[in-house]
């Protein structure tokens, strides 16, 4: 990688500090950027472009040059087979062109994992009908190439070339002519093949006068070649002044408004509704340097250098342009944007103060808002806070994160270090965000967000907010954070990645829906008795696997420490329903009595007994129950269709996987009761072979659940076995004699590879796919998918902050209307935009009053329930029927007289305690009291709850 920059002026780039004034920009970025992973070695370069020197790279990116440069060098790496990418940003609009050769090979055009299915049936005919399992639409294509295995009777599907399908149906499609194969018998597994494309692209200097564009935002269609124009009349412009025109400055804009014109009167492809306005806002901001126009712009950027490296993903075709000029005052513009208040102040914020003036630039910095969350995106967001200047000035930003860096973080969590590995997160961003800007008032905690924290996040900290960002990792958390900003007013900026995908909300009060007011379907689970007998994917054992860890490493103990601590244990676990009773104090009983290893042999007599369980006794179980040739009431055989028949296994301690399960079983369980481990492998191996087997024969009349019904049948039908639980209790361990026991319960971490936990889940798994004839995971994927890894890279987060943060200068603006604001979904590897103008918030109606999501009534305490109730009937005309407090019911109609009448003269926050049993916490200054009315006919009406204030 090269750097090629010319001595400047100190900008809002991260690299650089207010000591770097004056330097090359290369130069002091240099050593900066190369801390960032020291494996890819960082040349500096300040020299002039020649072609000699261009010669050596496979792809060239151009910033911020003129057209002449991009012309010369474009074709220079066109002739070459050099790749070329030009990326620029002009205050709220900015651009990036693509050209990859002539013939560009993609490898994968969308990143997304092969679609497999299973089949049911194939055709033997002229055009054959493959016909998929009905559990899940196929989701193929026309023109899709797939390719089969395990097919029993038409084997020559097997292993075949991709076959080009055309889909006939959400389950069916055909292949082509298969009257020449084998009957098809049963079985197979069908996949999509990724076929690489060819596309080809011309220089630039050819695509100048036909371009060809990527369409950012469909509802401005015409953009694209409004912006084409622009840029073009921006480098005439440039080159006859000598200059950019000046921050609104109406001279510059209106000679510039003429060229543009001119030049597009010679155009071969002319913009026939030529829009002056857009043109003369891009004149007047053109000056300007947006941190968060830059992050957009270079996080696209430097998806489309990974995707010219690497073959991998779509590129653009050819031409990208996009703008944010909604970030501009809804109203006014020109008369709150003057030359004056829009003029340079030779300071840090200039590229942002020439945009949105320096009126702007004093709210911003006096913003106080609350991070949640410090890791990739918590990370961005810092950095371009710091760079914006937000609460730089009598502002504040608390930032909250729990965690601790990890290795893995470094190659997204853009704040961090190698040498910052076990910091925790939020201190440790926030002192990297504040030496990019010093002026930056930051206060880092490491609170979970939710109700247990609500004694620190209170009333008082929630009312001096300007509004609260997300950068979280999990739904709850969010729905969490989104009750808080609907019950506090506050605006919400809501964002998240996965892989190359982006989306970005945003929640303002009175004018949006909420976060929660729409939620995607929940993920589809997998039924259990797939992963108990039937499984059929690796993603079935890996999650057998993590089943297996916790009901091993966790649970138990977890079990047995409550049965030493709680003295209610044995009272609440009799109140347990079905089985769950005896299946608890049987869990304790294992962990205190049973299986208590005495020391590492014992652990290693556990590891192989329960290798030998698993992997080779219940499998017998189940074909001795279910043979491989069983055949179901309708005639069809039982081992067909999902259905994948097993065979067992035999230990082999000199097998490596065998091995790899004995040894991390029994290091994890030495750890549960701290005992010594031992990791070498030989001893281990030594241990084991000295362990002896007992002989095990499947017996009848064990039954084996085919259905999910039928097991949760069986789980609550069972009766409560009195004796055997009186039993149980005989022989567990009193609890004095427990007391100084040393009992760890496992939490599952997937990133410390020297802690045996992904050793057991990849062993552990890996055997039972073995089982099932599965082809196996290695670490890496079996890590993805077991620890629900979700994908992050920085190129995203870079692109995804931008757009959050274009979103928030709206907010600092104070932007009203709801089609000022835009929610956006975008996928890079497509590449792919959609933005679209939020969602309103659902209106409700009682009488002539309208109310949404965000309305509440507002009391002033104290008063007693009657005059509560009177309050209700007198100002608003509605008798309340119901009066209720969190799970309490304060009040009902229902409710028996004396009950009623005892509770009318005491106090509201009095009731809530009576009620509740619990008292009112000090930092509570207000109690949500939820109603349930009737209007003057009696009426059930729905009504907004009541925000009850106490004294």
């Amino acid at each position: 990688m090269v750097f090629k920059t010319s001595r400047g002026v100190w900008t809002n780039t991260f690299f650089l500090r207010e000591a770097d004034i004056g330097k090359n920009r290369a130069e002091v970025s240099h050593p900066r950027l190369a801390e960032l992973n020291n494996y890819v070695p960082v040349h500096c370069y300040t020299g002039d472009l020649t072609n000699e020197y261009l010669k050596g790279f496979q792809v060239v990116v151009l910033t911020a040059s003129s057209l002449e440069e991009q012309i010369r060098i474009g074709e220079f790496c066109h002739a070459n087979g050099i790749k070329i990418v030009v990326s620029d940003s002009k205050g709220l609009f900015g651009k990036i062109f693509c050209d990859f050769g002539e013939n560009f090979v993609i490898q994968d055009i969308d990143g997304e994992q092969p679609i497999s299915n299973m089949v049911a049936s194939v055709t033997k005919d002229d055009e054959g009908v493959v016909t998929c399992l009905d559990e899940a639409r196929h989701g193929y294509e026309d023109g899709d190439c797939v390719t089969f295995t395990e097919v029993q009777g038409m084997t020559e599907l097997n292993g075949c070339k991709p076959m080009q399908i055309k889909v006939l149906g959400p389950y069916t499609f055909s292949i082509g002519n298969t009257s020449s194969f084998s009957d098809y018998v049963k079985g197979g597994i069908v996949t999509k093949v990724k076929m690489p494309k060819t596309v080809k692209f011309t220089s630039i200097k050819e695509s100048m006068s036909s371009p060809e564009y990527l369409i950012t935002d469909f509802a401005k269609f015409d953009r694209p070649a409004q912006l084409h124009l622009a840029f073009q009349a921006l480098d005439k412009f440039q080159a006859n002044k000598g200059f950019l025109p000046r921050p609104r400055n109406k001279a510059d804009a209106a000679e510039f408004l003429s060229i543009a014109k001119e030049l597009n009167s010679t155009l071969t492809e002319k913009v026939e509704e030529f829009d002056e306005k857009l043109i003369s806002q891009f004149a007047y901001t053109c000056t300007g340097d947006l941190c968060p126009m830059a992050a957009v712009i270079g996080g696209i950027t430097a998806q489309e250098v990974m995707k010219a490296c690497s073959g991998k993903f779509n590129p653009i075709k050819q031409f990208l342009y996009y703008d944010s000029t909604e970030c501009l005052p809804e109203e006014n513009e020109d008369s709150s944007l003057t030359e004056e208040n829009c003029a340079p102040k030779k300071d840090r914020y200039d590229g942002q103060t020439v945009v949105f003036g320096s009126d702007f630039q004093k709210k911003i910095g006096d913003l106080k808002y609350f991070l949640v969350g410090a890791g990739a995106i918590g990370c961005e967001m810092l950095k371009n806070w710091a760079l914006m200047g937000l609460a730089c000035g009598d502002g504040n930003v608390f930032v909250t994160d729990m965690d601790r860096i990890e290795k893995s973080n470094l190659n997204r969590q853009f704040l961090f270090r190698p040498w910052d590995v076990q910091k925790t997160k939020s201190s440790t961003a926030a002192a990297a965000a504040k030496e990019m800007n010093p002026n930056l008032k930051i206060t880092p905690q490491e609170n979970r967000v939710g109700p247990d924290t609500e004694n620190i996040y209170t009333d008082e900290f929630f009312e001096v907010l300007d509004g609260v960002t997300n950068a979280l990792d999990n739904v709850d958390a969010r729905m969490y954070m989104d009750r808080r900003c609907v019950y506090y007013c506050k605006p919400l900026l809501e964002s998240g990645t996965l892989g190359t995908k982006a989306n970005v909300q945003v929640v303002i009060p009175h004018v949006t829906e909420s976060y929660s007011s729409s939620q995607d379907p929940p993920e589809k689970s997998i039924p259990i008795c797939t992963l108990k007998n039937f499984p059929n994917a690796i993603e079935h054992t890996l999650q057998w696997a993590r089943d297996l860890f916790e009901g091993i490493f966790t649970q138990p103990i977890e079990c047995a420490l409550q049965y030493i601590n709680d003295p209610k244990f044995l009272e609440r676990t009799m109140k347990l329903q079905g089985s769950q009773p005896i299946e608890t104090l049987e869990a304790v009983k294992r962990a205190l009595v049973d299986d208590r290893p005495k020391d590492f042999q014992s652990c290693v007599a556990f590891a192989r007994s329960l290798w030998q369980d698993h992997y080779s006794n219940t499998i017998r179980q189940l074909l001795f129950n279910f043979p491989s040739d069983q055949v179901t009431s309708s005639g069809a055989l039982f081992w067909s269709g999902p259905k994948r028949c097993p065979h067992d296994l035999v230990f082999d301690s000199d097998n490596e996987a065998h091995l790899d399960f004995v040894m991390s079983c029994a290091n994890l369980r030495a750890e549960m009761y701290g005992l010594a481990q031992v990791k070498d492998r030989k001893q281990v191996q030594a241990m084991v072979d000295k362990v002896v087997v007992p002989v095990f024969t499947p017996k009848s009349g064990v039954r084996i659940e085919t259905t999910d019904a039928e097991l949760e049948s069986s789980r609550n039908s069972g009766s409560l076995d009195s004796d055997k639980i009186e039993n149980i209790k005989k022989i567990l361990p009193s609890i004095e004699s427990l007391k100084n026991m040393h009992l760890v319960p496992i939490e599952f971490e997937k990133d410390d590879d020297t802690n045996f936990h992904m050793d057991f889940i990849v062993a552990a798994s890996n055997l039972r796919a073995e089982n099932y004839d599965i082809p196996p995971a290695d670490r890496h994927k079996s890590k993805l998918i077991a620890g629900k890894i979700i994908p992050a890279i920085a190129t995203t987060t870079a692109l995804v902050v931008g757009l959050v943060c274009l979103e928030l200068y709206k907010l600092v603006q104070g932007h009203k209307k709801i089609e000022s604001y835009k929610n956006g979904f975008v996928n890079l590897a497509l590449p792919f935009f959609a933005f679209s103008e939020p969602i309103a918030p659902p209106k409700n109606k009682y009488y002539d009053t309208e109310f949404t999501l965000w309305d509440r009534f507002e009391v002033k305490g104290e008063m007693t329930l009657k005059e509560f109730l009177d309050y209700f009937q007198k100002e608003h005309k509605l008798e309340i029927t119901m009066l209720s407090q969190g799970v309490s019911m304060l009040y009902s109609f229902f409710m028996p007289p004396s009950k009623r009448e005892e509770r009318m003269v005491l106090p509201m926050s009095e009731v809530v305690k009576k009620v509740s049993k619990k008292k009112i916490p000090p930092h509570v200054k207000a109690l949500v009291l939820e109603l349930c009315c009737n209007d003057t006919d009696g009426e059930d009406v729905e009504v907004p709850y009541v925000k009850y204030n106490l004294p």
